[in-house]
């Protein structure tokens, strides 16, 4: 058993309270448990209990066993000397606090089924622990959990943008231009991308604002994918020679090329047709910052977003390797993928720090428009029964799986908590 186990049990009051006693023999009545702290300090802040006639209101510590007090060193600690009562499972000791007083003690007893059901879950090699058991929950009460933790899933992109912008001197324009770019070359390609971005800022690109051609110059001369080959087709080679003329006016120097990857990545993914979409983009938005924050619905973002690469992209997905004509749209998936990972985040972010409800409205809004995310863990998901009908539970369910059911955490999940303390399993 975990000393975890424990603060759920008193968290939840699920020991039996019928004639309770300290260890002391005096009645004890619990009028309320308190509040969980999941930092440093007592486990619980903020109670009130009864002890015989007299009332007390403090925090509450709990352990396995009472000795677990001095172990952690609270007997000499005067941030526990506000602890009114001792929970613990086994009370082989008296504790005390740094001044000397005594601290009431009781034993919790709870019924066995509670610890088995928690304990199947964690021996449990199942995907997820409680994979075989989710019919047991209301699909409702996982719906509403999935619609709370989403939130969660935000604040951790949002952790990202907030590094970015203490390096941008708190620029919000540049930040979202650099995480623009970490996005647009997706999983595979977002560190390279990320470095082109901070190694050209927004002020070199705007002097170049009306002609993608030179944009696309810098852009695929700071990727180094403009290298020293003596052959290449015309546009290849007009691009070199125009990034060499800009990089020697800004004094840029490019990332290296090796660090793009194209193997095994579907040609539509290829990081220089990515490149030649970000140069679309930059090209036709003047302050894209503003016009995505000032955008009033899904429409508005597509307008700015939905753009096609030059036309020598029709005909390729790299340089020199001629293809099928077909033009380079902004697909629908990617799309998708920009608005959760930043323009979602921005909109929370930035409505907070402006003090703008209706942007952070707008986020949640936004993932509830697009539709769920198609990759496998959803798709697993949906094959265990739970289904996502937007991009708002999607997000859920990925963040319910990397954050709970990966690390275990049943105790800390709505779902978990309900198959613990369902009697019939």
């Amino acid at each position: 058993m975990k000393e975890e186990f424990l603060h759920f049990i008193w968290k939840h009051q699920l020991f039996q309270k019928d004639s309770l006693l300290t260890e002391d023999g005096e009645p004890l009545q619990i009028l309320n448990p308190g509040r969980h702290n999941s930092h440093a300090g007592p486990d619980f802040f903020d109670a009130r209990i009864r002890i015989g006639e007299t009332l007390w209101a403090g925090n509450i510590e709990i352990h396995l066993k009472a000795s677990d007090w001095n172990k952690h060193g609270h007997q000499n600690d005067p941030v526990y000397r506000n602890t009114i009562l001792h929970v613990v499972a086994a009370p082989d000791i008296q504790v005390y606090t740094d001044l000397g007083s005594a601290i009431p003690e009781v034993v919790i007893k709870w019924p066995e089924w509670i610890e088995r059901n928690y304990e199947l879950l964690i021996i449990s090699h199942d995907w997820i622990s409680c994979a075989s058991k989710l019919y047991q929950v209301d699909p409702f009460r996982i719906k509403f959990f999935l619609n709370g933790i989403v939130v969660e899933r935000l604040m951790r992109k949002i952790e990202t943008i907030q590094v970015l912008l203490a390096d941008t001197k708190q620029d919000w324009g540049e930040t979202f231009y650099c995480m623009l770019a970490r996005n647009f070359g997706l999983r595979e390609n977002t560190l390279p991308f990320e470095m082109v971005a901070r190694s050209l800022p927004q002020s070199v690109l705007a002097h170049h604002h009306d002609s993608l051609f030179q944009i696309e110059a810098l852009l695929f001369g700071q990727a180094g994918l403009l290298g020293d080959e003596l052959f290449g087709d015309d546009y290849y080679i007009e691009l070199r020679n125009e990034y060499y003329f800009l990089a020697g006016k800004y004094g840029l120097k490019p990332v290296e090329g090796h660090l793009w990857k194209f193997m095994r990545m579907h040609p539509g993914n290829f990081p220089t047709l990515r490149l030649a979409q970000f140069a679309a983009l930059v090209h036709h938005s003047r302050g894209l910052f503003s016009a995505v924050m000032e955008a009033n619905n899904l429409d508005d973002l597509k307008k700015l977003f939905m753009l096609s690469a030059s036309s020598y992209w029709d005909t390729h997905y790299s340089f020199n390797k001629p293809s099928v004509n077909q033009k380079k749209v902004f697909g629908n998936q990617i799309f998708n993928l920009i608005l959760i990972n930043v323009v979602v985040p921005f909109y929370f972010l930035f409505g907070d720090n402006q003090n703008k409800l209706i942007l952070k409205d707008r986020a949640l809004e936004i993932l509830e428009q697009l539709p769920a995310e198609n990759n496998g863990a959803i798709a697993r998901w949906a094959k265990a029964g739970i289904t996502a009908t937007n991009a708002l539970e999607s997000q859920g369910l990925l963040q319910l799986q990397r954050n709970y059911c990966e690390q275990k955490r049943c105790l800390d999940c709505t779902i978990g908590h309900k198959i613990i303390t369902h009697e019939l399993v």
